[in-house]
Parts: structure tokens; sequence; C-alpha cells
């Protein structure tokens, strides 16, 4: 029973989520398209963290940020003591605002190579 619980993490870490209000991807295929925090909140309580995401910065005026949604991120690996963001995780910043993708660059960046 334990060996199926593991490949059970390894299966979902193993995902692709596109985390965006407007746009949808265009080369990559996604596990997981989502459009504001709240949705990404969902998946992230009920498969974890996945091993990439492509993020947007602007979700749209009533919702918080991705930005915030990497402060979650980090939230979550600290309290899991660096074993909720998968070892082999990778990500892109794609949104349109400079400013925004400089602070979510900024704060992984920083933390993952904090955390090595």
């Amino acid at each position: 029973m334990v060996k199926k619980f593991k490949s059970f993490i390894t299966e979902v870490k193993n995902k692709k989520m596109f985390i965006d209000d407007e746009r949808n991807p265009k080369k990559i295929k996604f596990d997981y398209i989502v459009r504001d925090y709240k949705e990404t909140m969902k998946i992230f309580d009920r498969y974890g963290c996945p091993s990439y995401i492509s993020f947007d910065h602007d979700l749209g005026a009533n919702s918080k940020t991705g930005f915030d949604i990497t402060k979650n991120m980090v939230e979550r690996d600290l309290d899991k003591k660096g074993r909720w963001i998968p070892k082999n995780f990778t990500y892109d910043v794609h949104s349109a605002n400079p400013v925004g993708k400089k602070n979510i660059v900024g704060l992984l960046d920083n933390y993952l190579e904090k955390r090595k």
C-alpha cells in the first residue's frame, strides 16, 4: 500500500499547470489550466504542487495575483519543511506585467536557491 501511495505522489507532482485569467496555452500541453487564485488553491489542496507552472501575474480585477500564488507556495513548502514544492520544480512567467513578473521570479528564485 505504501508503494502505491508514493507512486501516486510522484505521478501528481509530474503535472503541468497554466495560470492565466484570459489566455490559453499555445505550445505545451497542460494538465491543469486555471483562471484565478481560488481555482489554483483548490488544485494545490487536492493534488499538491505540480512540477511545472506557467504564471500570469494579473488574474482579473477581483482575484489575488500570481505573486500571491507564489507566496502561498513558499508558505506551504516552509510548513512542510521543504517537501511540498517538488525538487524538480520548474516554472515560467508569461505575464505582460514586468513588475509582477520580476516579483514572482525574485521570490521563487531566491526561495528555491536557499532551500537547496
